[in-house]
């Protein structure tokens, strides 16, 4: 048998007040009143409840139908997500229907939900000392059994960022298994993606690897009627799975993709309802979780991936999304730096409203990248210009930092 491993990243910043530079001066500027000041909390709300209206709650509503039209048979459809804290938070204040549907999601049996940092973060790249990465992939399980009543068992980096440290902090944390990108360098000879590995630094820790062009071709390429195969059927979706190799193959992708991303008018929710029907057509292949799967299927090899090769999924498969210009360095040091002043003061508050900055989208929304990745980049992004999204970031950056030292002197 053939497993296909369906797994999604939901995930919303929270994007900053682009007027904090007017505001600071007319606003409420005490530190009960900074999450007011420093973060943008009408177009946040816009935002959730947008991306709830055409994706979260009519893609949740389609999986739940397919899970329920398969329960009875001998072959499932499961499928595993990754829901970051910052979208959790959101989703709480805003639109509380989706808790509620990705309780029932829950609930089924057949949906796996995933461990990472609960503010989809970069701390796992902060350096050899990752107690902050730990601390949020610990507040991120507890929100995860206090809203949806379940314990991580597989963790998914921001943005499937993977090296061997983190393997082995992973390990070490507890969890059995994790995702990564299956670009070909990391790769064992003669292997494709479509098996599951380990790793070589900590062999008990599993890895499952992304099947990107399987993934992109329903994430970035369904819509596109310049693509050769467009319009991409489920039938025909399902004979690529079908005459593919090896032990798993691994479709992951962004949430926002089903709804937002590609609009229901291209066919993606039909494609989605047809797709479980198509599958099961084949005898070899069945839905399965990622600790369905890591149980399964014996490791065939170990992955191997230095700290400086780190990969993602993003842009050109490495760390270059957040860190590829100056002005991204620039940001990334002023946020990493912060975090030993801002816990010796020990305040609750500005702690929680650093942690909100270490979000990966803030750098990522100052990427300079051209061609393709510079749409991407440009797509997600509320700023006009990366200046503009360095600018903002690093003015609010320094006025915690100032406020933070301030307090620590005034302490003494």
């Amino acid at each position: 048998m053939t497993s296909i491993v369906f797994y999604f990243q939901v995930h919303q910043p929270f994007r900053l007040n682009e007027n904090f530079r007017k505001d600071r001066f007319t606003h409420d500027n005490s530190t009960a009143n900074l999450e007011n000041l420093y973060f943008a909390e009408g177009l946040n709300k816009d935002i959730i409840q947008r991306v709830a209206k055409k994706c979260y709650l009519p893609a949740n509503k389609t999986w739940l139908k397919a899970i329920d039209e398969h329960k009875k048979e001998k072959k499932k459809v499961k499928i595993a997500f990754s829901v970051t804290g910052t979208v959790l938070e959101q989703a709480e204040r805003y639109q509380a229907d989706v808790i509620d549907s990705f309780k029932q999601l829950a609930e089924t049996g057949c949906v796996e939900f995933l461990g990472e940092t609960f503010y989809h973060s970069l701390t796992s790249i902060y350096g050899v000392d990752r107690s902050e990465f730990k601390e949020q992939v610990k507040m991120h399980t507890q929100a995860m059994k206090d809203l949806l009543g379940v314990k991580p068992t597989i963790f998914r980096n921001t943005e499937l960022i993977l090296n061997n440290s983190i393997m082995d902090t992973v390990s070490e944390m507890g969890f059995k298994g994790i995702m990564g990108e299956g670009i070909e360098h990391v790769l064992p000879k003669g292997k494709t993606s479509n098996f599951v590995f380990n790793s070589k630094t900590s062999p008990k820790l599993k890895v499952l690897l992304r099947n990107y062009k399987l993934s992109d071709d329903i994430a970035f390429r369904f819509s596109s009627g310049r693509w050769e195969e467009y319009p991409l059927y489920a039938d025909k979706y399902a004979s690529w799975l079908a005459t593919n190799k090896g032990d798993s193959i691994n479709i992951f992708m962004d949430y926002e993709s089903l709804g937002e991303h590609l609009w229901a008018e291209t066919g993606i929710f039909e494609f989605l309802e047809h797709l479980p029907g198509e599958l099961f057509k084949y005898d070899h292949l069945e839905f399965n979780s990622p600790s369905e799967v890591f149980d399964r299927y014996t490791a065939v090899h170990p992955i191997d991936i230095g700290d400086f090769g780190t990969i993602s999924w993003a842009d050109d498969r490495d760390v270059g999304a957040w860190l590829r210009n100056p002005l991204q360095h620039i940001s990334f040091d002023g946020q990493r730096f912060l975090e030993k002043p801002i816990k010796k003061l020990n305040d609750k508050t500005l702690l929680r409203l650093w942690r909100m900055l270490t979000t990966s989208d803030h750098l990522y929304y100052i990427s300079q990248a051209d061609a393709g990745p510079g749409e991407v980049h440009s797509y997600f992004s509320h700023y006009e210009h990366p200046i503009e999204a360095f600018a903002n970031y690093n003015e609010i950056i320094s006025d915690l930092s100032t406020r933070t030292l301030l307090m620590l002197k005034d302490k003494k």
